[in-house]
């Protein structure tokens, strides 16, 4: 239960702030911001992370569509047990959703936080996929440390 209510949760609050960026803001617009290490930046991008690959957003819906269809293949499985693996994976599944809809319909994804003077533009979609990869690497390590240390990994 814990990673459907994440995970349309996250999908739910993307598309909303997106929405509000895109009918309230133009495409550059900076709002002033009362702190130094936020403000929030109209900008719309055609391929991946940092600006990359631009215009080939539409091959990253694909892969967000396998990505989150191979989320749902472990689960059936279940590989995705936990408390701490359902959160990442709901916070995984609904931040690729939310970015792929934008592809598919918009051809671009919508971005607009931006945390410091040199940080990337983002939006809610990326934290959570960022959050959702955090969390993994702290089930990994929780789950190296439970470990007898006769049976850990080198």
């Amino acid at each position: 239960m814990l990673f459907y209510l994440i995970a349309v949760l996250v999908l739910m609050l993307d598309q909303a702030t997106k929405w509000i960026v895109r009918t309230h803001m133009e495409l550059g617009e900076i709002l002033p911001s009362w702190t130094p290490h936020l403000r929030f930046e109209y900008y719309e991008n055609s391929g991946a992370a940092f600006s990359s690959f631009q215009g080939y957003g539409k091959y990253f819906a694909i892969v967000a569509v396998i990505f989150v269809a191979v989320i749902f293949y472990y689960r059936r499985q279940g590989k995705i047990r936990g408390p701490l693996l359902e959160a990442a994976s709901g916070f995984l599944v609904g931040g690729a959703l939310g970015n792929a809809i934008d592809r598919v319909l918009y051809h671009q994804v919508t971005d607009f936080l931006v945390f410091g003077d040199r940080g990337g533009i983002m939006n809610l979609a990326d934290l959570a996929i960022n959050a959702g990869g955090l969390l993994i690497l702290v089930y990994l390590l929780v789950d190296r440390f439970r470990q007898p240390a006769a049976r850990r990994p080198l």
